[in-house]
Protein backbone atom coordinates (compact mmCIF):
# COMPACT_ATOMS: atom_id res chain seq x y z
CA UNK A 1 0.00 0.00 0.00
CA UNK A 2 3.05 2.39 0.53
CA UNK A 3 4.64 1.70 -2.42
CA UNK A 4 1.33 2.43 -4.28
CA UNK A 5 0.66 5.57 -2.57
CA UNK A 6 4.77 6.55 -3.20
CA UNK A 7 4.05 5.81 -6.92
CA UNK A 8 0.56 7.75 -7.30
CA UNK A 9 1.95 10.87 -5.26
CA UNK A 10 4.79 11.02 -7.66
CA UNK A 11 3.13 11.19 -10.39
CA UNK A 12 0.46 14.18 -9.06
CA UNK A 13 3.51 15.76 -7.88
CA UNK A 14 5.18 15.36 -11.46
CA UNK A 15 1.77 16.94 -12.79
CA UNK A 16 1.77 19.62 -10.28
CA UNK A 17 5.10 21.03 -10.61
CA UNK A 18 5.20 20.81 -14.37
CA UNK A 19 8.40 18.59 -14.45
CA UNK A 20 6.94 15.52 -16.72
CA UNK A 21 9.29 15.30 -20.20
CA UNK A 22 7.42 16.71 -23.16
CA UNK A 23 10.25 16.11 -25.85
CA UNK A 24 9.56 13.48 -28.04
CA UNK A 25 11.97 10.22 -28.82
CA UNK A 26 14.86 11.50 -30.71
CA UNK A 27 15.30 10.68 -34.61
CA UNK A 28 18.92 11.02 -35.82
CA UNK A 29 20.41 13.72 -34.75
CA UNK A 30 23.74 14.60 -34.78
CA UNK A 31 25.79 17.12 -32.18
CA UNK A 32 28.69 19.08 -33.51
CA UNK A 33 31.12 19.18 -30.11
CA UNK A 34 33.45 22.21 -30.43
CA UNK A 35 35.72 20.33 -28.12
CA UNK A 36 34.79 16.80 -26.80
CA UNK A 37 36.16 14.94 -23.34
CA UNK A 38 34.66 11.73 -24.28
CA UNK A 39 35.63 9.81 -20.57
CA UNK A 40 37.99 7.62 -22.28
CA UNK A 41 40.28 9.24 -24.12
CA UNK A 42 43.68 10.81 -22.63
CA UNK A 43 42.98 14.29 -23.93
CA UNK A 44 39.83 15.97 -25.36
CA UNK A 45 39.19 15.89 -29.29
CA UNK A 46 38.56 18.91 -31.18
CA UNK A 47 35.51 19.48 -33.77
CA UNK A 48 33.34 16.26 -33.80
CA UNK A 49 30.26 14.99 -34.63
CA UNK A 50 28.38 12.50 -32.36
CA UNK A 51 25.84 10.61 -34.37
CA UNK A 52 22.56 9.80 -32.47
CA UNK A 53 19.63 7.10 -33.37
CA UNK A 54 16.66 7.57 -30.85
CA UNK A 55 18.12 7.19 -27.38
CA UNK A 56 21.63 5.85 -28.41
CA UNK A 57 25.13 6.99 -29.76
CA UNK A 58 25.68 5.32 -33.39
CA UNK A 59 28.99 6.66 -33.85
CA UNK A 60 31.72 9.85 -33.15
CA UNK A 61 33.31 11.15 -36.13
CA UNK A 62 36.19 13.72 -36.32
CA UNK A 63 34.63 16.93 -38.13
CA UNK A 64 31.73 18.61 -38.21
CA UNK A 65 28.93 15.91 -40.43
CA UNK A 66 25.95 16.49 -41.15
CA UNK A 67 24.06 12.85 -42.18
CA UNK A 68 20.82 13.73 -44.21
CA UNK A 69 17.81 14.34 -42.38
CA UNK A 70 19.45 14.62 -38.92
CA UNK A 71 18.83 17.30 -36.39
CA UNK A 72 21.85 19.98 -36.06
CA UNK A 73 22.24 20.73 -32.30
CA UNK A 74 24.89 22.84 -32.44
CA UNK A 75 27.44 23.01 -29.78
CA UNK A 76 30.16 23.73 -31.87
CA UNK A 77 31.75 26.78 -29.44
CA UNK A 78 31.37 24.36 -26.47
CA UNK A 79 32.97 21.91 -24.28
CA UNK A 80 30.91 18.34 -24.24
CA UNK A 81 30.93 15.71 -21.99
CA UNK A 82 29.01 12.15 -21.54
CA UNK A 83 26.38 13.01 -18.55
CA UNK A 84 27.63 13.24 -14.78
CA UNK A 85 27.51 10.79 -12.92
CA UNK A 86 26.60 10.85 -8.54
CA UNK A 87 27.55 7.69 -6.75
CA UNK A 88 26.13 8.98 -3.26
CA UNK A 89 23.33 10.81 -3.04
CA UNK A 90 20.33 11.01 -1.24
CA UNK A 91 17.92 12.60 -3.97
CA UNK A 92 14.99 12.52 -1.95
CA UNK A 93 15.89 14.64 1.06
CA UNK A 94 17.14 17.57 2.17
CA UNK A 95 18.94 20.11 4.28
CA UNK A 96 16.47 22.31 5.56
CA UNK A 97 17.86 24.39 8.66
CA UNK A 98 15.13 23.15 10.44
CA UNK A 99 15.14 21.37 13.68
CA UNK A 100 16.25 17.83 12.35
CA UNK A 101 14.44 16.26 15.13
CA UNK A 102 10.89 18.26 15.17
CA UNK A 103 11.37 17.35 11.30
CA UNK A 104 11.19 13.80 11.50
CA UNK A 105 7.90 14.14 13.64
CA UNK A 106 5.85 16.53 11.16
CA UNK A 107 6.98 14.94 7.72
CA UNK A 108 6.08 11.80 6.14
CA UNK A 109 6.70 9.97 3.00
CA UNK A 110 4.13 11.57 0.62
CA UNK A 111 6.12 14.77 2.22
CA UNK A 112 8.92 13.13 1.00
CA UNK A 113 7.32 11.92 -3.14
CA UNK A 114 6.32 15.31 -3.42
CA UNK A 115 9.72 17.16 -2.32
CA UNK A 116 11.98 14.71 -4.54
CA UNK A 117 9.84 15.82 -8.27
CA UNK A 118 11.78 18.74 -7.44
CA UNK A 119 15.51 17.72 -6.50
CA UNK A 120 15.80 15.24 -9.44
CA UNK A 121 14.83 17.60 -12.17
CA UNK A 122 17.51 19.99 -10.50
CA UNK A 123 20.28 17.44 -10.14
CA UNK A 124 19.40 16.49 -14.15
CA UNK A 125 19.62 20.05 -15.36
CA UNK A 126 22.66 20.39 -13.52
CA UNK A 127 24.39 17.28 -15.97
CA UNK A 128 23.76 14.83 -13.77
CA UNK A 129 22.40 11.96 -15.71
CA UNK A 130 22.57 9.12 -13.29
CA UNK A 131 22.65 8.96 -9.85
CA UNK A 132 23.15 6.17 -7.26
CA UNK A 133 21.16 6.90 -4.16
CA UNK A 134 22.49 5.28 -1.07
CA UNK A 135 19.87 6.28 1.28
CA UNK A 136 16.32 6.76 1.18
CA UNK A 137 12.44 5.10 2.14
CA UNK A 138 12.20 1.95 -0.12
CA UNK A 139 8.92 2.84 -1.41
CA UNK A 140 9.53 6.14 -2.13
CA UNK A 141 12.75 5.61 -3.75
CA UNK A 142 11.56 2.84 -5.95
CA UNK A 143 8.78 4.24 -7.27
CA UNK A 144 10.70 7.83 -8.16
CA UNK A 145 13.18 5.03 -9.83
CA UNK A 146 10.10 4.18 -12.29
CA UNK A 147 8.59 6.99 -12.52
CA UNK A 148 11.90 8.49 -14.10
CA UNK A 149 12.04 5.29 -16.22
CA UNK A 150 8.65 5.06 -17.66
CA UNK A 151 9.05 8.75 -18.30
CA UNK A 152 6.33 10.28 -15.73
CA UNK A 153 8.54 12.71 -14.58
CA UNK A 154 11.88 14.51 -15.21
CA UNK A 155 15.13 13.04 -13.75
CA UNK A 156 17.89 11.03 -13.86
CA UNK A 157 18.62 7.39 -14.59
CA UNK A 158 18.39 5.84 -11.03
CA UNK A 159 20.39 2.88 -9.16
CA UNK A 160 19.05 2.82 -5.71
CA UNK A 161 19.84 1.18 -2.65
CA UNK A 162 15.98 2.12 -0.02
CA UNK A 163 17.20 2.04 3.54
CA UNK A 164 20.59 1.81 4.26
CA UNK A 165 21.14 -1.92 6.79
CA UNK A 166 23.26 -1.25 10.07
CA UNK A 167 23.34 -2.89 13.94
CA UNK A 168 20.68 -1.79 16.45
CA UNK A 169 22.35 1.56 17.63
CA UNK A 170 24.31 2.08 14.98
CA UNK A 171 24.26 5.30 11.77
CA UNK A 172 20.72 4.39 10.28
CA UNK A 173 19.15 2.97 12.95
CA UNK A 174 15.81 5.55 13.32
CA UNK A 175 15.41 5.06 17.11
CA UNK A 176 18.80 6.59 18.00
CA UNK A 177 18.54 9.35 20.50
CA UNK A 178 14.86 9.01 20.47
CA UNK A 179 12.54 7.91 23.58
CA UNK A 180 12.48 4.70 24.03
CA UNK A 181 8.92 3.94 24.27
CA UNK A 182 8.29 5.51 20.77
CA UNK A 183 7.83 2.85 17.50
CA UNK A 184 9.61 4.25 14.73
CA UNK A 185 8.95 1.31 12.45
CA UNK A 186 12.96 0.08 12.38
CA UNK A 187 11.72 -3.21 11.10
CA UNK A 188 14.08 -4.30 8.13
CA UNK A 189 16.28 -0.92 8.70
CA UNK A 190 18.18 -2.81 11.54
CA UNK A 191 19.93 -5.83 11.65
CA UNK A 192 21.08 -7.45 13.87
CA UNK A 193 23.01 -11.34 13.23
CA UNK A 194 23.42 -12.95 10.07
CA UNK A 195 20.01 -15.00 9.52
CA UNK A 196 18.46 -11.16 9.71
CA UNK A 197 20.94 -9.68 7.22
CA UNK A 198 19.94 -12.51 4.74
CA UNK A 199 16.53 -12.47 4.89
CA UNK A 200 16.02 -8.44 4.53
CA UNK A 201 18.32 -8.49 2.40
CA UNK A 202 16.28 -11.33 -0.37
CA UNK A 203 12.89 -8.79 0.62
CA UNK A 204 14.76 -6.00 -0.14
CA UNK A 205 15.83 -7.08 -3.57
CA UNK A 206 12.06 -8.74 -4.03
CA UNK A 207 11.10 -5.09 -3.13
CA UNK A 208 13.03 -3.80 -6.20
CA UNK A 209 16.26 -2.07 -5.40
CA UNK A 210 18.98 -2.57 -7.41
CA UNK A 211 22.00 -2.31 -4.66
CA UNK A 212 22.31 -2.70 -0.74
CA UNK A 213 23.66 0.06 1.60
CA UNK A 214 25.57 -1.27 4.92
CA UNK A 215 26.79 0.92 7.64
CA UNK A 216 29.70 -1.00 9.12
CA UNK A 217 30.78 1.98 10.93
CA UNK A 218 29.13 5.12 13.20
CA UNK A 219 28.58 8.33 11.21
CA UNK A 220 28.56 11.84 11.59
CA UNK A 221 25.04 13.11 11.37
CA UNK A 222 23.36 10.79 13.38
CA UNK A 223 22.87 10.42 17.71
CA UNK A 224 25.37 9.03 19.89
CA UNK A 225 27.34 6.96 17.80
CA UNK A 226 30.91 7.04 17.06
CA UNK A 227 32.65 7.92 13.18
CA UNK A 228 35.81 5.31 13.95
CA UNK A 229 34.10 2.57 15.68
CA UNK A 230 32.98 -0.78 13.95
CA UNK A 231 29.43 -1.53 14.96
CA UNK A 232 28.32 -4.19 12.33
CA UNK A 233 30.18 -8.00 13.09
CA UNK A 234 32.05 -9.34 9.94
CA UNK A 235 29.43 -12.26 10.23
CA UNK A 236 26.88 -9.53 9.34
CA UNK A 237 29.16 -7.77 6.79
CA UNK A 238 29.82 -11.14 4.75
CA UNK A 239 26.18 -12.44 4.64
CA UNK A 240 24.93 -8.99 3.73
CA UNK A 241 27.88 -9.19 0.78
CA UNK A 242 27.22 -13.01 -0.16
CA UNK A 243 23.54 -12.64 -0.33
CA UNK A 244 23.45 -9.69 -2.61
CA UNK A 245 26.32 -10.37 -4.98
CA UNK A 246 24.08 -13.58 -5.25
CA UNK A 247 21.31 -12.06 -6.25
CA UNK A 248 23.44 -9.78 -8.95
CA UNK A 249 23.52 -6.61 -6.59
CA UNK A 250 26.47 -4.73 -5.24
CA UNK A 251 27.26 -3.66 -1.72
CA UNK A 252 28.16 0.06 -0.86
CA UNK A 253 29.41 0.36 3.19
CA UNK A 254 29.37 3.40 5.37
CA UNK A 255 32.90 3.28 6.61
CA UNK A 256 34.34 6.38 8.26
CA UNK A 257 37.06 4.35 10.48
CA UNK A 258 40.24 3.09 9.32
CA UNK A 259 38.90 -0.76 11.05
CA UNK A 260 35.80 -0.39 8.97
CA UNK A 261 37.33 0.01 5.96
CA UNK A 262 39.64 -2.72 6.10
CA UNK A 263 37.17 -5.30 7.63
CA UNK A 264 34.64 -4.25 5.08
CA UNK A 265 36.94 -4.69 1.49
CA UNK A 266 38.50 -7.66 2.38
CA UNK A 267 34.95 -9.17 3.26
CA UNK A 268 33.93 -7.77 -0.59
CA UNK A 269 31.65 -5.05 -0.63
CA UNK A 270 32.04 -3.47 -3.65
CA UNK A 271 32.53 0.33 -2.16
CA UNK A 272 33.74 2.49 0.51
CA UNK A 273 31.44 5.79 1.26
CA UNK A 274 33.68 8.26 3.21
CA UNK A 275 36.53 6.49 3.82
CA UNK A 276 37.20 9.27 6.11
CA UNK A 277 40.30 7.80 8.04
CA UNK A 278 41.91 5.56 5.57
CA UNK A 279 45.87 5.01 5.58
CA UNK A 280 48.01 3.24 4.18
CA UNK A 281 47.12 -0.25 5.26
CA UNK A 282 43.89 0.77 4.45
CA UNK A 283 44.09 1.48 0.56
CA UNK A 284 46.63 -1.37 0.30
CA UNK A 285 43.61 -3.80 1.30
CA UNK A 286 41.25 -1.81 -0.83
CA UNK A 287 43.53 -1.57 -3.90
CA UNK A 288 44.09 -6.05 -3.18
CA UNK A 289 39.79 -6.05 -3.30
CA UNK A 290 39.78 -3.80 -6.19
CA UNK A 291 37.33 -1.63 -3.30
CA UNK A 292 36.85 1.56 -5.10
CA UNK A 293 36.51 4.89 -2.63
CA UNK A 294 33.38 7.41 -2.91
CA UNK A 295 35.00 10.27 -0.76
CA UNK A 296 32.17 12.42 -0.62
CA UNK A 297 33.93 15.64 0.03
CA UNK A 298 30.52 18.33 -0.26
CA UNK A 299 29.12 16.98 2.65
CA UNK A 300 32.24 17.20 4.62
CA UNK A 301 32.86 20.87 3.20
CA UNK A 302 29.15 21.82 4.12
CA UNK A 303 28.19 20.10 7.12
CA UNK A 304 31.88 21.47 8.88
CA UNK A 305 30.10 24.77 7.53
CA UNK A 306 26.85 24.53 9.23
CA UNK A 307 28.17 22.93 12.52
CA UNK A 308 30.48 26.35 12.60
CA UNK A 309 27.52 28.55 11.78
CA UNK A 310 24.27 26.96 12.90
CA UNK A 311 25.06 24.06 15.30
CA UNK A 312 21.52 23.79 16.67
CA UNK A 313 20.47 22.96 13.15
CA UNK A 314 22.32 19.63 13.36
CA UNK A 315 21.13 16.31 15.55
CA UNK A 316 22.93 16.34 19.15
CA UNK A 317 26.31 15.30 19.02
CA UNK A 318 26.75 15.40 15.34
CA UNK A 319 28.51 19.67 15.21
CA UNK A 320 31.24 18.24 17.11
CA UNK A 321 31.95 15.09 15.23
CA UNK A 322 31.43 16.80 11.88
CA UNK A 323 34.33 19.57 12.89
CA UNK A 324 36.47 16.77 13.45
CA UNK A 325 35.66 14.15 10.74
CA UNK A 326 35.16 16.85 7.98
CA UNK A 327 38.55 17.92 7.32
CA UNK A 328 40.07 14.96 7.53
CA UNK A 329 37.59 13.51 5.06
CA UNK A 330 38.90 16.02 2.95
CA UNK A 331 42.52 15.51 2.91
CA UNK A 332 42.52 11.70 2.83
CA UNK A 333 41.24 11.87 -0.51
CA UNK A 334 44.76 13.04 -1.96
CA UNK A 335 46.03 9.96 0.30
CA UNK A 336 43.91 7.40 -0.84
CA UNK A 337 44.47 9.03 -4.86
CA UNK A 338 48.54 8.80 -4.58
CA UNK A 339 48.05 5.65 -3.12
CA UNK A 340 46.62 4.14 -6.08
CA UNK A 341 42.86 3.23 -4.85
CA UNK A 342 40.05 3.31 -7.30
CA UNK A 343 37.61 6.60 -6.41
CA UNK A 344 34.46 7.37 -7.88
CA UNK A 345 32.59 10.70 -7.71
CA UNK A 346 30.15 11.13 -5.21
CA UNK A 347 28.58 14.34 -3.38
CA UNK A 348 26.45 12.73 -0.60
CA UNK A 349 23.95 15.60 -1.43
CA UNK A 350 21.00 15.99 0.53
CA UNK A 351 22.63 18.41 2.87
CA UNK A 352 23.92 21.08 -0.02
CA UNK A 353 21.05 22.33 -2.46
CA UNK A 354 19.72 19.66 -5.04
CA UNK A 355 21.61 20.79 -8.28
CA UNK A 356 25.04 21.68 -6.65
CA UNK A 357 26.23 18.60 -7.03
CA UNK A 358 29.15 20.08 -9.37
CA UNK A 359 30.97 21.87 -6.57
CA UNK A 360 32.66 18.57 -5.64
CA UNK A 361 35.02 18.67 -8.29
CA UNK A 362 37.19 21.87 -7.23
CA UNK A 363 36.72 20.01 -3.71
CA UNK A 364 38.35 17.02 -5.38
CA UNK A 365 41.32 19.42 -7.39
CA UNK A 366 42.14 21.03 -4.40
CA UNK A 367 42.81 17.69 -2.58
CA UNK A 368 45.10 16.88 -5.18
CA UNK A 369 43.41 15.13 -7.72
CA UNK A 370 43.92 16.40 -11.81
CA UNK A 371 40.48 18.16 -12.68
CA UNK A 372 40.73 15.09 -15.87
CA UNK A 373 40.72 12.28 -12.95
CA UNK A 374 37.76 13.85 -11.50
CA UNK A 375 36.24 14.02 -14.55
CA UNK A 376 37.16 10.18 -15.47
CA UNK A 377 35.63 9.20 -11.56
CA UNK A 378 32.42 10.96 -12.70
CA UNK A 379 31.68 9.09 -16.18
CA UNK A 380 33.97 6.01 -16.77
CA UNK A 381 34.67 5.20 -13.25
CA UNK A 382 31.10 5.80 -11.73
CA UNK A 383 29.73 3.68 -14.90
CA UNK A 384 32.00 1.03 -14.29
CA UNK A 385 31.26 0.75 -10.54
CA UNK A 386 27.50 0.58 -10.93
CA UNK A 387 27.89 -2.07 -13.52
CA UNK A 388 26.57 0.02 -16.24
CA UNK A 389 29.52 0.93 -18.35
CA UNK A 390 28.23 -0.54 -21.50
CA UNK A 391 25.18 2.30 -21.01
CA UNK A 392 26.36 4.65 -19.66
CA UNK A 393 29.63 7.02 -18.44
CA UNK A 394 31.20 8.06 -21.90
CA UNK A 395 30.66 9.25 -25.30
CA UNK A 396 30.95 6.24 -27.60
CA UNK A 397 29.07 4.11 -30.27
CA UNK A 398 26.44 2.34 -27.94
CA UNK A 399 25.92 4.20 -25.54
CA UNK A 400 23.17 6.10 -23.97
CA UNK A 401 23.24 9.52 -25.38
CA UNK A 402 23.13 11.39 -22.22
CA UNK A 403 25.37 14.40 -23.38
CA UNK A 404 26.36 17.88 -21.32
CA UNK A 405 27.93 21.08 -22.27
CA UNK A 406 29.53 23.99 -20.65
CA UNK A 407 31.25 27.61 -21.87
CA UNK A 408 34.79 26.58 -21.07
CA UNK A 409 37.40 24.76 -20.48
CA UNK A 410 37.26 22.09 -17.19
CA UNK A 411 40.05 21.12 -17.62
CA UNK A 412 41.64 25.08 -17.08
CA UNK A 413 38.76 25.24 -14.86
CA UNK A 414 37.12 22.58 -13.32
CA UNK A 415 34.23 25.09 -11.50
CA UNK A 416 32.47 25.29 -15.62
CA UNK A 417 31.04 22.06 -13.97
CA UNK A 418 29.38 24.01 -11.90
CA UNK A 419 27.22 26.01 -14.40
CA UNK A 420 26.22 23.13 -17.14
CA UNK A 421 24.45 24.44 -20.27
CA UNK A 422 23.25 22.19 -21.94
CA UNK A 423 21.36 18.51 -21.10
CA UNK A 424 20.15 15.75 -23.27
CA UNK A 425 19.77 12.51 -21.70
CA UNK A 426 18.91 9.56 -23.90
CA UNK A 427 19.16 11.65 -27.07
CA UNK A 428 16.29 14.10 -25.15
CA UNK A 429 17.17 18.28 -24.85
CA UNK A 430 15.84 18.36 -21.35
CA UNK A 431 18.33 21.38 -21.06
CA UNK A 432 18.56 23.56 -24.13
CA UNK A 433 22.05 25.50 -24.91
CA UNK A 434 21.91 28.30 -22.83
CA UNK A 435 25.26 30.91 -23.89
CA UNK A 436 27.34 32.18 -20.56
CA UNK A 437 26.18 35.44 -19.29
CA UNK A 438 28.60 38.15 -20.47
Amino acid sequence: MAGFLSSRLLRVAALALSATSTAALARDVVVHAGHLIDGVSAKPRDKVSILIHDDRITAVQDGFVTPAGAEVVDLSSATVLPGLIDMHDHITGQYTGKNPIAERFTTNNLDTAYESVAYVKRTLDAGFTSVRDVGGDTDVVVALKRAIKSGEISGPRLWVSGYPLGPSGGHGDPRNGIRTDLDLHSENKVVDGPEAAVRIVREMHRDGVDLIKIMPSGGVLSIGDDPNVTLMSDAEIKAIVDTAHNLGMRVAAHAHGQNAIVRASALGVDSIEHGSFGDAEAYKVMKEHGTWLVPTLLVADTVVKVAKAHPESLPPSSAKKALEVGPITIRNLGAAYKAGVKIAFGTDQGMAPHGTNGKEFALMVAAGMPPMETIRAATVNAAELLGAKADVGSVQAGRYADIIAVSGDPLSDVTELERVRFVMKGGDVVKPWAAAAQ
